[in-house]
């Protein structure tokens, strides 16, 4: 028979192991319930990845020298294919280039932005080339930009790493911030270029 001091002395003992059961079980709980239900996005970065070899691209510079893309190789790379005559989608590209490499403070120098123009184009006047110092406005056929993903989208915006490798596409009018948080991730990550 069982004894009536027993039957509490059991009763709390179950409770004390049930207490230590779920304690030692939260832990596995709450990490599933943050990895299946509280995750955040998928990914991290804004430009949608690409992560194939940049293309070779070879033309004339505004000044009529010759010029290739791969004379930039080892540097970070911005490059805008634009139309002929640098329209409202190809600005809006050339002030978020600029407005995201200014953001790098002292990091900027590690990153060139290019435009690149069909061969047709007339240089860009002084004027229009002023409110962005160090962009290279370049001119080239655009039979050279089918490597490039939706190169026919004026506007885009490539990252090419100091690898050469196209890594990042943002759109014809990019959240200027959450590109410049690409970059700045990309180049704190990277002492290459």
């Amino acid at each position: 028979m069982s004894d009536p001091v027993d039957t509490p002395r059991r009763a709390s003992g179950r409770r004390t192991l049930v207490l230590l059961a779920l304690v030692c079980a939260a832990p596995i709980i709450a990490s599933y319930v943050a990895y299946y239900w509280l995750r955040p996005a998928a990914h991290v970065n804004y430009g949608e990845l690409e992560a194939r070899p940049a293309p070779e691209i070879a033309g004339v510079g505004d000044d009529g020298a010759p010029w290739r893309l791969s004379s930039l190789r080892g540097r970070w790379i911005l490059l805008i294919p634009g139309d002929i005559a640098c329209a409202a989608p190809c600005e809006r590209a050339l002030y978020a280039t600029r407005q995201a490499r200014t953001i790098q403070n002292r990091e900027q120098e590690r990153v060139v932005r290019v435009l690149l123009r069909p061969i047709g184009a007339a240089p860009l006047d002084a004027t229009r080339l002023a409110p962005h110092p160090g962009l290279l406005s370049v001119r080239a056929d655009p039979a050279q930009w089918v490597m490039l993903p939706e190169s026919g989208d004026a506007g885009s915006i490539y990252l090419i790493d100091p690898l050469w490798y196209l890594v990042l596409r943002y759109p014809a009018d990019p959240d200027i911030k959450r590109m410049a948080e690409d970059l700045e991730r990309l180049l704190r990550a990277s002492r290459i270029g």
